[in-house]
């Protein structure tokens, strides 16, 4: 009696674990979603509807005044986030940002492009304005606190990470950072978006075809 007993709640135990394994089998797998700042979102049951892009963000300008982006509704804004220190992909994208303007001609006019800061703890206004200098005349640099910049990084889903070069000092770090340059419309709202690499002409035949349909 006391082995049919002892076989019974053996057999109880296996198919308690089977069911619980099953279940984990079947489950739909969880998914990641990386936002701006690194932080990780967990989506279980699917995959994630895709997540808005954009919101209200306060920030520094590169004369030192505070805006918001309320400051720039009525005219498109064209965002690229990024850094002074950056070695190729910021350099090259701002390029593209200018020959675009360039190639739209006085429709530009409606284009106030962006480029908001990756990396406060070393751009400051003196810095941003100097470098935003070098590539168009109505490129706006943007900075702030850290926490500024995290919120409307997280905003826009742009990931970014210090990553500190081998034997270097505090300073002595490169950004990594997401490529991707924005179109926001006059009411603040998504519109488009432009990978690395896209030329400038393709670019501003693009912002063309947008601004013509407002």
């Amino acid at each position: 009696m006391k082995n049919r007993i002892v076989v019974y709640g053996a057999l109880v135990v296996v198919l308690l674990v089977v069911a619980l394994a099953g279940k984990r089998w079947l489950a739909p797998p969880a998914e990641q979603a990386t936002t701006g700042g690194g932080l990780k979102v967990e989506v279980v049951g699917g995959p994630a509807k895709a997540p808005a892009i954009g919101g209200p963000f306060a920030l520094t300008d590169h004369d030192g005044r505070a805006v918001t982006d309320a400051d720039y509704r009525g005219r498109f804004m064209l965002i690229f986030f990024g850094y002074t220190f950056c070695p190729d992909v910021c350099p090259t994208n701002l390029s593209t940002v200018a020959q675009a303007l360039d190639i739209l001609g006085p429709a530009a006019e409606r284009i106030v492009p962006l480029f908001i800061s990756v990396d406060p703890q070393r751009d400051t206004v003196e810095k941003l304005k100097e470098f935003v200098g070098h590539f168009h005349p109505r490129l706006v640099g943007l900075t702030g606190t850290n926490e500024q910049v995290v919120d409307a990084a997280r905003k826009f889903r742009v990931y970014y990470a210090k990553v500190a070069q081998p034997g270097g000092g505090p300073d002595d770090y490169l950004m990594d950072h997401g490529a991707i340059t924005y179109l926001m419309g006059p009411d603040g709202a998504f519109r488009a978006h432009f990978p690395h690499g896209t030329a400038p002409e393709q670019m501003a035949a693009r912002l063309r075809d947008l601004l013509a349909a407002k």
